[in-house]
């Protein structure tokens, strides 16, 4: 990373913050940042910057809420992504893309990065455009992009209304922990594992996709469990049975991929990066 001139796209967002401070931290300081506050990624005139690499994170990211608010998720996710690609293509630069979870329900786990693609929201089918997009501008225009299909990510300051800081707010604060569906379960990736990987992306050539998790998966009651252990308390969970629309039951990342090409493997467990954000939140 050093000498690159770096521009984060959604800077202020919960992994812009991340990959900031850990740049800031390892001495990097040619970093131009661009925010929501700067204006919208979808229309933004980037000639001013003067960046060889793009981390583009810039994204709306809430599921429930892309159902809702439909053309503001393809006009920032995909369209967003479109100007982004634009700027590389005139500058020749380099770009890590940060994209999600794209399988759907899986047809077998773990899954790789050859599953089928299956979007199960507004969210994910916004995303497989960006993803389709940035492949076709990376072969058309000889762009450097690495896809990171992330899985489910946590962290300190993550938003409260995610998972397991909504958990943890419910185990601190609530008489009892109640969750609308305990059954699911997911594959955990802690931020700051995720930061490695994204910075091990910029060392890529040409056209590339890894997931980026753990490779292990827990239901929603083991990680309600985990906390209250972290916690050292003994509170009822209650499951309220809500199942959400398109519900996916298990999800295993496949990472092998990512670990042989990049040299990257997840460091930290699920229930030590439950005692950081509970250490986090004390302090």
């Amino acid at each position: 990373m050093k000498n690159n001139k770096i521009l984060i796209t959604g800077s202020d967002g919960f992994l812009g913050k991340a990959l900031y401070q850990r740049l800031i931290s390892a001495g990097e300081h040619n970093i131009e940042l661009f925010d929501i506050k700067n204006g919208s990624i979808e229309d933004y005139d980037f000639s001013n910057y003067n960046a060889n690499h793009v981390f583009h994170f810039a994204a709306r990211t809430f599921v429930p809420q892309s159902w809702e608010e439909s053309y503001d998720y393809y006009k920032v996710n995909f369209l967003g992504t479109i100007n982004i690609l634009e700027y590389c293509r005139k500058n020749n630069t380099s770009m890590t893309f940060l994209s999600t979870y794209m399988y759907g329900t899986p047809d077998y786990l773990p899954i790789d990065e050859k599953h089928p693609r299956k979007a199960n929201s507004i969210y994910h089918h916004s995303k497989l455009l960006a993803e389709d997009a940035c492949e076709f501008y990376s072969k058309q225009f000889n762009i450097p992009i690495t896809i990171l299909r992330l899985f489910n990510v946590y962290g300190q300051e993550q938003r409260k209304d995610f998972l397991i800081p909504t958990i943890i707010q419910k185990a601190l604060y609530d008489d009892v922990i109640e969750i609308l569906d305990t059954k699911p379960k997911r594959d955990f990736i802690y931020i700051d594992d995720v930061i490695d990987a994204i910075i091990l992306s910029t060392e890529n050539t040409g056209f590339n996709i890894y997931n980026v998790g753990s490779g292990i998966s827990y239901s929603v009651l083991e990680v309600a469990n985990k906390i209250c252990n972290a916690l050292e308390i003994n509170k009822d969970i209650i499951d309220k049975k809500q199942i959400r629309m398109n519900e996916i039951n298990d999800v295993i990342a496949d990472i092998s991929k990512i670990k042989s090409e990049l040299g990257w493997t997840p460091k930290i467990t699920i229930d030590d990066g439950i005692k950081k954000i509970i250490n986090s939140m004390k302090e």
